[in-house]
């Protein structure tokens, strides 16, 4: 019996350390784990954010055109206006 005590007492804190050791290395995973979830978010975020971009270019891009046609459009006015007068 005294060689299953001693056994266990020597066990014990072996098993004890491993579990520790096995705690700490999965831990790390898990925060590995959420640092990539995490970083797939960002990732997600600057795409939608570049795709946002490209949009608001076009319709500034639009809005330039139609800028100038007004522009256009109110010189030939001015210059009967003047004509007129």
């Amino acid at each position: 019996m005294s060689e299953h005590v001693y056994l266990i007492t020597i066990g014990l804190p072996l098993a004890t350390v491993l579990l520790i050791f096995g705690m700490k290395y999965f831990a790390a995973i898990q925060q590995a784990k959420a640092r990539l979830a995490s970083d797939e978010a960002y990732r997600q975020l600057a795409a939608q954010a570049a795709a946002a971009q490209i949009e608001t270019a076009a319709a500034l891009a639009a809005i330039h055109g139609h800028l100038a046609e007004v522009k256009t459009r109110v010189a030939a006015v001015e210059k009967v206006l003047r004509d007129v007068e």
